[in-house]
This record gives structure tokens, sequence and C-alpha cells, in this order.
């Protein structure tokens, strides 16, 4: 089944992220379909904060080994790690040249702001036209920097598929008033970022979510129980707290 096919099961493709290659095999072992990335577990993986865009070599990396896996791979490339629409889709044919067949391409930017719009359209037509077969899941940030916006998220869906995006990304979506305007206006697949608490599986398979990614959540588990499982060597059981996406990005700052 091809990873577009994926998107249009009777239940939401449940995507989870690695940041290299044996989290990827081992998720792939457990039986999970297709395969994303992460980029913080990527960035912090190499001691770099994500978002600052200039993970570009260690994406490209990750994604030549990644690509062995006998399931489709979708990268989180950031905002492109260029702003120059020509630069994004050389980096996207480069990777479809690996047999990758998805891309995450964000227009939240390092300092806060988003894309202007006619400018991410612009590097999402380009990369369509480079790279046709690739999968380009249009993630905007316009509930995740800031206070939600739904009318201009719905603006952007909408400005997103038309220029060509497969699928639409909006991490920090919970309510399903804001869910279904998505789904409405875009036609497209819809990707919700799970979020325990907040965003059930159950729930978004129900609202007719295609799918639902892990983002970071595995990595920071990961660096959770590696701490808990060192203390308890010698006996010390102490509960390691949850690391959130700031703390990993402090722990890389410090």
């Amino acid at each position: 089944m091809s990873f577009h096919d994926l998107h249009h099961g009777d239940r939401p493709l449940l995507l989870p992220n690695a940041w290299d290659f044996a989290s990827g095999a081992a998720l792939v072992k457990a039986g999970f379909p297709a395969i994303g990335t992460t980029s913080l577990g990527v960035a912090a993986a190499a001691g770099k904060t994500d978002a600052a865009g200039d993970t570009r070599d260690e994406t490209i990396a990750l994604a030549s080994v990644l690509a062995r896996l006998p399931v489709p791979v979708t990268v989180d490339i950031e905002g492109g790690f260029s702003a120059r629409s020509t630069d994004v889709a050389e980096l996207v044919t480069e990777l479809a040249s690996f047999g990758i067949a998805g891309i995450n391409l964000e227009d939240g930017r390092a300092d806060g702001t988003l894309a202007p719009l006619d400018h991410q359209t612009a590097v999402i037509a380009a990369v369509k036209q480079a790279a046709p077969h690739m999968f380009l899941n249009a993630r905007t940030d316009t509930f995740w920097l800031g206070d939600p916006d739904r009318d201009e998220t719905l603006r952007r869906a909408g400005a997103y598929a038309a220029a060509g995006a497969d699928g639409i990304f909006v991490p920090g979506i919970v309510d399903d008033a804001d869910i279904r305007a998505v789904l409405d206006v875009a036609d497209l697949p819809l990707n919700v970022l799970f979020m325990p608490g907040k965003t059930e599986y159950e729930r978004l398979a129900r609202l007719g979510v295609h799918r639902v990614s892990t983002g970071s959540l595995l990595f920071r588990k990961a660096l959770q129980a590696a701490v808990s499982a060192a203390l308890g060597v010698t006996g010390d059981d102490r509960d390691h707290p949850a690391l959130s996406y700031g703390d990993v990005q402090e722990l890389v700052r410090g």
C-alpha cells in the first residue's frame, strides 16, 4: 500500500516519529506501516536546538539510512532549511532520490512568526513541481505559535491545498469544532499531533482525522526512560520527570 493510500484507510494512520535508524527499525518491527521523523529528536541528538534551520545535513543523513526500511518514510524538513523555494525543491528532490515517500514542511519560523502566505504557497508549488510523487504534508503553526487562530488556519489550509499540498498538518489543534472546520475547508487528509489527554486517538478517528503523529513524544519518553534506568542500577527508583519540548531545548542550550 502506498503512503498516499495509508491516509485513506478505515482508521487514522498512526505515524510514530523516529530520530535515528534504530528507533525507526524498532517501530517497523512493532508493526507500524509507515515512519516519520522528529525534528526535535534529530536536532537534539546532534547537540542542536530544534527549528533553528541548521540541521539540513543531519536530516539528509538520517533520511538516507531510514530509506532502507521496508515501509514508507516521511521526513520533517522544518521550514525547508532555506528561504529560497528552489533550494527547498532541490532538497526534496534529493530525498525523493533515496526513496523517501513524504515530507513535512512548516510555515512557522524560529522567531515565532509565520512565513508570508504567498511565499509558502510558492515553496509548496515549487516542491510539487520538482517532486510530484512526494507526499507533501503542509504544516501550519497557527495553533502552535501564540494564540490559536482558526480563521488564519482555514485561510492557509485552503491556500496550501490549492498550491498542491497532499495533506494539512495543524499541530496544537484540539477542539472538535476547529478540527471539523479544517476538514471541511481543505478537502485533504488532515494530520493532528497526538497530545496526551488532549487529542485522544479514538476521538480523532470519530471526527474523520486521517493521520495522527507522535511528534517528539517518543524521543522525550526515551530520554526519560534512559535516565530512570540509569538511576535504577543503584536501587534509586525515583521517577524521573517527563521532559517537555522546552526541557529538551534547554538541555541542548545548556
